[in-house]
């Protein structure tokens, strides 16, 4: 989005003058059109003041779900669809957002509908919102629709929350075992450096390790404070890579423990995603097109890329899965079976509340599990550091006795 200042004149043949935003000049053009002027000149606004500023994702998963509760009340008491985007427009106070339905709500006044209008903001709305709003307005039941995409993204924000909240623990001991162990080397163990120097004789081979590391971690004290900003920057450029980015997502499905973890949480978003679009009556192609984009592995995409070919010759979507290590027999079984009897959401559905719950036990576990192994680690290290300085204090002090 960004602003364009205008020079126009109003059906009176006033001249009028202002600034508007939109996401492209097209847009701005269209809108003040809508409000019937004939643009003079119209251009963009390069002030940085007039630039949107953003970090992350432009709407958080529980501001969007608490949208669309709000938009289903509406919707559902009877207020009209123009209306209800005004007012949410106005409450909402994620600037991102208020501005989205701003534009929304004009281009509806124009005639357009909310699900064409919306994929203008296509940072904002998900295609699967946009899909499955649009077969709610087929279908004369968006208010329907709305508190289903709303059940829907709680359960997908509920998912993502457990994955971080396993993922937290061991990164933050990660974390402080790491800053620990640099303060010790390039502090602690320095002081007694000298010391052994000046007393001369053979020192244990552990603790000349941990003297050479002290003198690596003085000298390059400096490549730590950059290296979190260079591994970051190196994966986000091995993600544009597809053949890189496909590999490093198997790899992460294949990780002891975690990657179980992630692998289930995988499923519960395909299976619930497919599942609501069957549900919204969108095609089945569609759904399972719509379900690539955003399962958010190459791996999975792939293997979903392979059914939607075998379901354009008319075969079994399920065939490309019970060939694929990362689907269980239970999800190609299922969908066979809803197949077969035409209850393929429902059969979905009951595979998405299984892995969530698969998803609930593995995380109780996991976050049993990693707590003694972190501290266990991190007792070795900090030990073997501390003995290593201990180690020959003792002989020194042999020495003087």
């Amino acid at each position: 989005m960004a602003y364009y200042s205008y020079k126009a004149r109003n059906t009176r043949g006033q001249q009028k003058q202002g600034k508007v935003r939109a996401a492209s000049k097209r847009e701005a053009i269209e809108q003040l059109k809508t409000q019937g002027l004939a643009i003079t000149t119209i251009q963009e606004m390069n002030s940085i003041l007039y630039k949107d500023i953003s970090f992350g994702k432009a709407v958080k998963p529980k501001d969007f779900v608490v949208y669309l509760r709000q938009f289903s009340t509406l919707i559902d008491s009877g207020v009209s669809l123009v209306q209800s985007t005004y007012i949410l427009a106005e409450q909402t106070s994620n600037k991102s957002l208020s501005s989205a339905l701003d534009d929304i709500a004009n281009r509806l006044e124009g005639g357009q509908s909310f699900s064409d209008s919306a994929e203008h903001h296509q940072k904002i709305f998900p295609p699967l919102f946009i899909n499955m709003l649009r077969a709610g307005e087929v279908g004369g039941n968006i208010d329907e629709i709305l508190e289903q995409m709303a059940e829907y993204y709680e359960k997908q924000n509920e998912t993502r929350q457990k994955v971080i909240s396993a993922l937290t623990y061991p990164a933050i001991v990660l974390t402080i075992a790491v800053g620990i162990i640099i303060f010790l080397l390039s502090t602690v163990v320095p002081q007694f450096t000298d010391m052994f120097a000046t007393m001369g004789g053979e020192l244990p081979a552990v603790t000349k390790f941990v003297i050479a590391l002290g003198e690596i971690t003085q000298s390059i004290w400096w490549l730590f404070l950059i290296l979190p900003v260079l591994i970051w920057l190196l994966f986000k450029y091995m993600n544009q890579v597809d053949t890189i980015a496909y590999r490093l997502d198997y790899i992460k499905l294949r990780i002891p423990v975690f990657g179980s973890l992630l692998q289930k949480a995988a499923l519960v978003r395909v299976t619930r995603t497919l599942s609501s679009l069957f549900q919204s009556s969108v095609p089945i192609l569609e759904s399972v097109q719509i379900t690539e984009r955003i399962v958010g592995n190459r791996v999975i995409e792939k293997v979903l890329k392979q059914s939607r070919s075998e379901l354009e010759k008319g075969e079994s979507m399920a065939r490309p899965f019970e060939n694929h290590w990362i689907f269980p027999p239970l999800v190609t079984q299922m969908i066979s079976v809803g197949e077969q009897t035409g209850s393929l959401d429902k059969m979905l559905t009951k595979v998405a509340d299984f892995y969530e719950s698969e998803l609930d036990h593995t995380t109780d576990r996991l976050k049993t599990l990693i707590e003694p192994i972190m501290i266990t680690i991190l007792a070795v290290v900090v030990g073997t550091i501390v003995a290593s300085i201990a180690i020959p204090m003792f002989s020194i002090f042999e020495q003087i006795n």
